[in-house]
């Protein structure tokens, strides 16, 4: 059925006619194997490494700089003991004590907690029935970290004490694969996830926080800590009618993406005395042509004002998010990408897009608008 919106209440849908706010060339571009790069993330945690990001792909884990001129310096790379592992997802956290760590989990359902500053294996943590798709670490308090999987839950974890908090999972889950989760930016208590369902729903820890605090102080072995299970979302979102591959908050809002060639920004208008229920005001429309695989997820810069997409065709799109209409920054192209993006990784402040591949490349964009001609 046609949705219907009452006058003067229907989406603003973006035009896809390049602004040129910024101009972004390519600086750089890495083989880095053979085997697909399925995620890519800047650290935001740790001021000391804003310009340091990660990537996954196959059994491997790879830790590298951007510098100077388009330079990339590889820092650090971990090869999984397990040849068939193939990691789908990392994320920057960091100990009680401030010390860098990498999250990252894959095909095998293992979560691995890398000491990017000893250069080990801090921990590994077993739980999830299935692959892991997400992981994301909640920026108010970065030793707390959240996996979406395919075994349809999500939890949450202690990367310090290495215990499982939390698993939402149950009678108001999801009924298939989650594929992506994030952190509310301010309100420490909620989550949102996303999947196969074609459903986004939003999580509140609330009354479970007390849970959350004893994980910081617990001595026992992690597998007698009480993981407690929370069965029911506050808020059931239908916004798409297919797979929904990747949804991040927008201040109260969310940006969520289908197979549909568009990211949708909508507010769930929770109703607080019937949890669950609700209803979506669809706001705004980001078109990306050609972006109708699953498994294609976008990024923001630190500050949220801008969103980079790639496509199955090797093209980025980027979106101010923060104007209405949206507008297109800028589009960008490059004759030898081609390959299907999984995942860009905008710097901090937006002056560098990275792009992950389906054939093992990395792509390096730096905004030149600034930049006077050599």
């Amino acid at each position: 059925m046609a949705k219907v919106f009452g006058l003067g209440s229907e989406p603003v849908v973006g035009l896809l006619t390049p602004t040129k706010k910024r101009d972004y060339r390519v600086t750089n571009r890495l083989q880095e194997g053979k085997r697909p790069l399925y995620a890519v993330v800047f650290n935001f945690i740790d001021s000391r490494y804003l310009s340091v990001f990660a990537t996954v792909g196959g059994n491997r884990i790879t830790v590298y700089q951007c510098l100077e001129g388009g330079v990339i310096a590889v820092l650090q790379s971990y090869v999984d003991e397990d040849k068939d592992e193939s990691f789908y997802t990392v994320s920057w956290a960091s100990n009680v004590d401030g010390a860098p760590f990498l999250v990252a989990g894959g095909i095998n359902g293992v979560i691995r907690v890398i000491d990017t500053g000893s250069e080990r294996i801090y921990k590994s943590f077993v739980g999830h029935g299935d692959s892991i798709n997400e992981i994301r670490t909640q920026a108010l308090k970065s030793s707390l970290v959240i996996s979406a999987s395919k075994d349809e839950s999500v939890r949450l974890w202690n990367v310090h004490t290495g215990i499982c908090i939390l698993i939402f999972a149950g009678a108001g889950g999801h009924r298939n694969e989650v594929l992506s989760v994030d952190f509310h930016p301010s309100d420490i208590y909620k989550i949102a996830s996303c999947g196969m369902d074609n459903t986004v729903k939003i999580w509140s820890m609330k009354e479970f926080w007390s849970y959350v605090e004893k994980s910081f102080t617990w001595t026992d072995l992690p597998s007698k800590f009480p993981t407690k299970y929370v069965q029911f979302p506050i808020f059931n979102a239908s916004v798409h009618s297919n797979y929904v591959d990747c949804n991040r908050w927008l201040g109260d809002f969310i940006l969520s993406k289908s197979v549909d060639n568009e990211i949708v920004l909508w507010e769930p208008k929770v109703k607080e005395q019937t949890p669950g229920e609700g209803v979506v005001d669809i706001l705004q429309k980001y078109p990306v042509p050609e972006c109708d695989i699953w498994f294609i997820k976008f990024s923001c810069d630190f500050h949220y004002n801008q969103a980079a997409i790639g496509n199955r065709e090797g093209k980025i799109f980027v979106w101010e998010l923060q104007s209405s209409p949206p507008v297109l920054i800028a589009r960008l192209v490059h004759p030898q990408s081609k390959s299907p993006i999984r995942q860009t990784a905008v710097s901090f402040d937006g002056s560098i897009i990275l792009s992950c591949c389906e054939d093992g490349t990395i792509w390096r964009w730096d905004d030149v608008t600034n930049v006077p001609p050599a």
